[in-house]
């Protein structure tokens, strides 16, 4: 099933691209992600992490 796969993707011209593209959409969300986290601001993080216990 997988030669099967394989073989057919290769078949297909410029399919090469979307790898590239996926995993530049999850480097890009994650780094963002991980900059909106350390640049929030402290009190805002705990009034949220709270939030479910009031």
């Amino acid at each position: 099933m997988l030669k099967f796969v394989k073989n057919y993707m290769v078949s297909i011209d410029g399919i090469e691209i979307y790898p590239i593209i996926s995993l530049s959409i999850f480097f890009v969300f994650f780094t963002l992600l991980f900059l909106w986290v350390w640049k929030a601001k402290k009190e805002y993080l705990e009034k949220v992490s709270n939030l479910p216990f009031e």
